[in-house]
């Protein structure tokens, strides 16, 4: 007989089958609580690596799943609802746009976010997350000029921290395109002496109000460090972020920054497709099952290990 309790149904079937999950900071919170590893896109990029789990439930959205899969051929990747795709993936469609782009400047090497699809990937020189972009930019010479996709805000910051010329693709995430500069500046005003954490997918507009501009690691580090200098802030990225942040520091006021007026919220709809229920059928049936192409993941590999090899050193 079923038991009807997801969480009692997950833990039973991580041993039966062995199975690791893996869970973003924007997942919600009983999601995170469950799950082996949380973090944000290098550190689980590097877990899914090293992991000897023969089956990597992963808890995050499409991208995600597909470069656990990418980086474990021969290990079985779930996902606990397929729909959970990715607005800054999607950003890079359609196609043949965007291999027009990369042939229109052949002579480049490309940087891809690693929020893109596989076939980007495969056609990508290096592959960097928030958390590494300037190093993985630095390691070109200075006098090269890259190809920078899919984050058109991620691509003027690390330009501007980096000083290189990057040549962007016009891409967006819609969880952070969507913060309004008024509203932001709304939030300091009622929260006097709190700090903006802000993370580079942010328009410039709420970049430069920011005390702290970071990855999603970054910003959980910053908002908890034991020497902060105020115990407020407002965080202008995903609001799952803050229950690590809570359970690092509990005694602190974490506010998420307002969107523009026509949503109420900031959270990712992809990210919050996924469930306990859903994780609890995806182990059982073992499918939603991630698959990607032989050839297409080797292509894909190669940036991706050359990412891992940068950050490593």
């Amino acid at each position: 007989m079923q038991v009807a309790d997801p969480l009692a149904r997950i833990a039973a079937l991580k041993r039966s089958l062995g199975a690791v999950i893996l869970a973003h900071y924007y997942q919600d919170d009983d999601i995170q609580d469950i799950a082996d590893v949380i973090g944000d896109s290098l550190k689980l990029a590097q877990e899914a690596r090293k992991s000897d789990a023969s089956v990597i439930v992963f808890c995050g959205v499409h991208f995600m799943a597909e470069t656990a899969k990418i980086l474990n051929p021969g290990k079985t990747v779930l996902m606990p609802d397929s729909a959970a795709g990715c607005s800054l993936a999607d950003s890079c469609e359609p196609r043949w746009a965007f291999e027009a782009w990369v042939r229109r400047h052949e002579s480049l090497p490309l940087v891809s976010y690693i929020n893109c699809p596989a076939w980007v990937k495969a056609l990508s020189t290096v592959i960097c997350t928030s958390s590494n972009a300037e190093k993985v930019v630095s390691s070109f010479p200075r006098d090269q000029a890259v190809l920078f996709a899919p984050d058109r805000h991620l691509s003027r910051f690390v330009a501007e921290r980096t000083g290189r010329r990057l040549v962007p693709w016009d891409g967006v995430c819609v969880v952070h395109d969507i913060f309004e500069e008024k509203r932001i500046l709304q939030a300091l005003r009622e929260n006097p002496g709190a700090e903006l954490l802000a993370h580079p997918e942010c328009p410039v507009g709420i970049l430069a109000h920011a005390h702290f501009i970071g990855s999603t690691t970054g910003i959980i580090d910053r908002a908890t460090a034991p020497d902060a200098r105020t115990n407020t802030f407002i965080i202008a990225t995903e609001p799952g972020v803050i229950h690590e942040m809570k359970k690092r520091a509990p005694g602190r006021v974490y506010i998420p920054a307002p969107p523009n007026q026509t949503c109420a919220c900031s959270y990712c709809p992809y990210m919050r497709l996924n469930t306990m229920e859903k994780i609890a059928e995806c182990m059982e049936r073992m499918e939603p099952r991630i698959d990607v192409d032989i050839e297409l993941a080797r292509r894909a590999r190669l940036p991706l290990e050359r990412m891992l090899e940068i950050s490593r050193n």
